[in-house]
Parts: C-alpha cells; structure tokens; sequence
C-alpha cells in the first residue's frame, strides 16, 4: 500500500501546488502601483484582437451584472471589503487566484469574495469559482479560482479505439458521519460496483460500505479506459476538463454546476455522454457508442475543440480583467 502511495504522489499526473504558490508569492513581490499603471494598455489588447467578439461574450457570461440587475448597495456596503483590506481567506489557492487579477484595479475598491464549493445562489453580487447553472445567477460572478486543481488538461497519446470497453470511477463518494454527503456519488456506487461495464471505487472509506473503498488512480492510469465518469461532487466534477482534454470520453448526468470551464455551455451527447440521474441507462449508454465508435470519436474532437478556447493564457488573463472590472464597475458605482 505505501509503495502504491508513493507511485500515486510521483505520477498523480496533477498540478504542482508547489509551483503554484511559488508564482502566487513572486507575484506578492510587485507593488500594487506597478500592475495598476498596466490595466489600461492590456485591456486596450481587446481592440486589437480578431477574437474580441468571443472574448466579450465570455466575460458576459461569467459576469452577467447590467445595470438593470437588482442591486441591495448597503446590504453590499455592510458585508464588502475592500481589495487592500481583503483578508487571506481559506483555501489560499481561492485568494491568491482571486488577487492576481484584482491586484490590477484601486486597492479602495470593495467586494465580496467567496472561496470553496458553491452551488447555491448569492444574496449579493459576490466573487466565486462555481454556481449554479440558470438564468438566475447573475449575483454570482465566476472567476478562475482553484484553477491549481480544476484547470488541468493532458495530453493523451492513446486513440480511443485501444482503451478498454468499460467506465473508470475513482471519487470521494463522501461520508454522511464526517457531514460530507455526495448522495448522487453514493447512488451509482450501489448501482455500479463491482458489474463488468464499470471499474468504480472510493477513495476514501465509507462507514457501511468498507469493500468501496481503493486507492487512488494517476491520471494516467484513467486514459487506460474509454469511458471516465464525471460525476459532480459538491459542486462540479473536478476531472471534466481533463478528461475533454483526453481521448476518453466523460460520462454524467446532466450538469447542474458551472465554473470557469462554463461548463452550462456543454451539449449532452456533443461534449460528453449524458445519462440518467439515477444512472439506470448507463450500460446502454457505454454499449451504444463501443458499437458506434465514430460517434465516440466525434464527441472526443468536439471536446477538444471546446477546451482548445481556454489554452492561450493572455487570452484567460484578459477575460479575466474584463470580469473583474465589469463587477467592480457595478457594485462601485456611484448612486
């Protein structure tokens, strides 16, 4: 076990946090003034782009505030800080990818930033990495927050033609005793575990259910297999976008959650395979498309055509700037 533990910590095949928070404090090192005096000429780059149309339709999406929104100022005033009075919250990873951008804007400026799971509708416009998918999130303005775990795509040698004929599920399927409920996780492993179509585990063990449990698989050791479930957890499935990124093929129910990967964009059958919340049609699902295998491979082009459009870092950076200062323009506004 701990030589499989070792293996794991070696080829997990994830981001380096180490890395991560190396740049996060670098980037601590330039004064404020400096990156302030920049905002200007790199929002001026939008102009000059063929893609500004897309860009601007992205930062809309992500920020969906006009001036008709309703909009509580005090209840905004009594709960907002400022930029330069913004305490370092937990998890660090959500402040310290929340200040990269914010560092561009007057440190007076004040807002709500939110770290961890989301999945539930804001109160007030409010800075975040997820919300729920709808009409009605407007409040929740999404920027690329724990992109360290989230945002990680691979590249995958191996057609999907040689990958095994079955679905892969490794997942916290979440322990009701510690307050962590995942009911949907829960659901497929009794209706999944241990049948031919569906190699699924626990990575953690789970109070009645012992013979769940496993250890964790590399990155890796997934693209082995055609099919990998996405299942979303509190929020969403961090695994979708390297997956889409992969020549294996995502599987879930409908997606209820969204991110940065905007991920209420996706069409079922088109990006990924949908099935039934109660995963009833699962082996039909995964049956159908091994015996259909172009219609497999034209899923996998379409989801790599869809996550090329988050690869070009300058291109992220400016969406970026652009939502923040959508946001800050709106809740700081003058009466």
């Amino acid at each position: 076990m701990q030589k499989r533990k070792i293996h794991y910590m070696l080829h997990s095949g994830k981001n380096s946090k180490a890395k991560f928070f190396a740049k996060a404090y670098l980037r601590r090192c330039v004064p404020t003034w400096v990156t302030r005096q920049l905002l200007t000429s790199k929002l001026q780059q939008l102009e000059q782009r063929a893609d500004r149309d897309d860009i601007l339709r992205r930062a809309d999406y992500y920020c969906k505030l006009t001036p008709q929104t309703p909009f509580d100022r005090e209840a905004f005033l009594r709960q907002a800080v400022s930029i330069r009075e913004q305490p370092l919250i937990k998890p660090k990873v959500y402040y310290y990818d929340a200040m990269e951008t914010a560092r561009y804007f007057a440190p007076r400026l004040r807002w709500i930033l939110t770290p961890g799971d989301v999945a539930d509708l804001q109160p007030l416009p409010t800075i975040l990495k997820s919300r729920p998918i709808g009409d009605d999130n407007y409040n929740s303005v999404v920027l690329n927050l724990n992109k360290v775990r989230h945002f990680l795509f691979v590249n995958d040698h191996k057609a999907w033609r040689d990958k095994r004929d079955i679905a892969i599920f490794r997942g916290d399927v979440g322990n009701p005793k510690d307050g962590n409920v995942k009911p949907n996780r829960a659901h497929f492993m009794e209706r999944w575990f241990g049948t031919p179509m569906v190699d699924a585990a626990s990575i953690d063990c789970i109070d009645g259910h012992p013979e769940w449990q496993s250890g964790k698989m590399t990155i890796g050791e997934h693209l082995d297999y055609k099919f990998v479930m996405s299942l979303e957890g509190n929020d969403v499935a961090s695994n979708l976008k390297w997956v889409m990124s992969s020549n294996s093929i995502a599987v879930t129910p409908r997606l209820t959650c969204e991110t940065w990967f905007m991920e209420g964009t996706l069409v079922p059958n088109y990006h990924y395979i949908e099935v039934k919340p109660d995963f009833s049609d699962l082996e039909e699902r995964l049956t159908y498309y091994i015996e259909h295998p172009d219609e497999a491979e034209a899923i996998i082009r379409h989801a790599h055509e869809y996550v090329a459009q988050f690869q070009d870092k300058g291109r992220e950076r400016l969406i970026s700037l652009l939502v923040m200062k959508k946001y800050l323009d709106f809740t700081n506004s003058p009466l």
